[in-house]
């Protein structure tokens, strides 16, 4: 008997050891925590969606999911040979280029107007606590943070791991981040200065310079780096540029804000938005391939950039379900879609398709 309490009193401590460290983060306190517990978007102890969100479909269990997850997955769930991508130089760009760079997954490098912008970087190999879980695809980590120049804009959607990396944004040189309200207790546990953390809310905007500026809306999704969920808030972003307006959205279940938003600021030069990871067991906070076609159209957008794929498995389905899916029902709606390899430059004044990269690899 003794020794069980003493094998359990070490698991304890051992667990609470591991989930300290610098990497989770910090749940928000203070005056940040006050004007957490004053947001509309804030009930019942938690961050809420604006419609009733359930994790799973009704009549799922975790352990059915776990079940399907761990025994039941695509025989193409994660590819079986290198991924092709390109290599840009970012630090030669001319400054009056307006270029997109994907990473792969949710990843991605903008210049704009001169404005170098970098949104949920995950560059580190994995997307989890531990580097031997969730990791990135053969040849999807093409580039490192040293690769990077200085970054005008940092946009993180959420805190989910494979959005927010320790280890990619402790080694960027950032001059602005923009987040949201909750977010920012991490950033300032890893030791960035308070002052350059933009954090808002849903339905609130922020001058970021002359001629840039962003507006917070909603998404239908969760948040969460431990067990303590939805104490920081989910976002997309409406980015106005001199020359362009862009949609960055993060992960999302489809739901009405796609249309208010299309309505309010549409039409978009750009939607980026999430069309992989999906499964019908959590159908409510990550679109089906059809929906983001159709969210994107309620943007009123000229152009799709479907992201959250390529990179990690966080789902069921084959690694190259999603774009396949993706880019029939797009075309199916007359919507131009863009498909760079990891990589491969963009540009924006401009964007084609290009060649369908993903044909032909197991």
């Amino acid at each position: 008997m003794t020794i069980a309490v003493v094998i359990i009193l070490l698991l304890v401590i051992a667990v609470y050891a591991f989930m300290h460290q610098p990497s989770f983060g910090k749940l928000p306190s203070g005056k940040r925590l006050e004007r957490i517990h004053n947001s509309p978007n804030y009930r019942e102890g938690s961050f809420q969606n604006i419609h009733n969100t359930p994790t799973l479909e009704e009549g799922q269990s975790y352990t059915k999911v776990m079940r399907e997850f761990f025994f039941n997955k695509d025989k193409r769930n994660i590819p079986k040979t290198t991924l092709p991508s390109q290599k840009t130089n970012l630090f030669t760009l001319k400054p009056d280029e307006n270029i997109l760079v994907w990473f792969g997954h949710s990843s991605y490098f903008i210049q704009v107007d001169g404005k170098k912008i970098l949104v949920d970087p995950v560059l580190s190999g994995h997307a989890s606590p531990v580097s031997f879980t969730t990791k990135s695809y053969t040849g999807t980590d093409v580039y490192t943070p040293d690769e990077f120049p200085e970054i005008d804009y940092l946009f993180i959607s959420h805190d989910h791991w494979d959005h927010l990396d320790y280890k990619t944004v402790t080694r960027l040189k950032v001059k602005k981040i923009i987040t949201g309200l909750g977010t920012a207790a991490h950033f300032e546990r890893w030791g960035f200065d308070p002052a350059m953390i933009i954090e808002k809310d849903w339905n609130e905007e922020a001058r970021l310079d002359e001629g840039f500026y962003v507006h917070i809306f909603s998404g239908r999704h969760f948040s969460g780096r431990g067990f303590s969920r939805n104490q920081s808030i989910w976002v997309s972003f409406v980015l106005i540029t001199p020359a362009m307006k862009l949609f960055l959205g993060g992960d999302s279940g489809y739901d009405t804000h796609f249309a208010d938003i299309g309505k309010a600021y549409g039409p978009f030069d750009l939607a980026i938005l999430e069309c992989g990871q999906y499964n019908h067991y959590w159908k409510y906070i990550h679109m089906m391939p059809e929906e983001t076609a159709q969210a994107a159209v309620d943007l009123q957008a000229k152009v799709l950039l479907p992201v959250h794929w390529a990179k990690f498995s966080l789902g069921l389905h084959s690694w190259d379900e999603p774009i396949i899916r993706v880019t029939q029902a797009a075309k199916e709606k007359n919507l131009p879609v863009i498909h760079p390899m990891i990589g491969e430059m963009v540009n924006l004044n401009h964007p084609v398709a290009g060649i369908r990269w993903w044909e032909g690899i197991d």
